[in-house]
């Protein structure tokens, strides 16, 4: 069997905050708490795990690791309606409403571990 994909895993020092976070910006549920939950949305889950749980397990595991070094990305409806939500609960955003020259219009969004979320609709 190929490889399926279905979601991924954010390693944090503050778990629930992240989880929540992504609760509210995806409008869904924290599954579990501390040191490990999960928010799923159709077609994959996000997974968030404790990073000194991490470190426990795996000594060394975190000696590289970084926060911020990647974009993760969801497909909305409606990006202007949903950054006018996210601007009024007081979401940091990063990048307004654009529409990028290959087509898609994004909201740019930077989480609690200062991981750029980016929401987007297809044109």
């Amino acid at each position: 069997m190929q490889p399926h994909f279905t979601g991924t895993c954010l390693l944090s020092d503050d778990v629930p905050s992240l989880a929540a976070f992504y609760a509210a910006v995806l409008d869904a549920e924290v599954q579990g708490a501390d040191p490990f939950a999960t928010v799923s949305v159709p077609g994959a889950v996000l997974s968030f795990f404790s990073a000194r749980a991490m470190e426990s397990m795996v000594p060394g595991a975190m000696s590289t690791a970084a926060s911020g070094n990647f974009t993760v990305e969801f497909e909305v409806t409606d990006v202007d309606e949903r950054h006018e939500e996210l601007r009024g609960r007081g979401v940091e955003i990063l990048k307004p409403p654009t529409t990028q020259p290959w087509g898609r219009r994004s909201v740019w969004l930077r989480d609690p571990d200062g991981n750029i979320v980016n929401l987007y609709q297809k044109a």
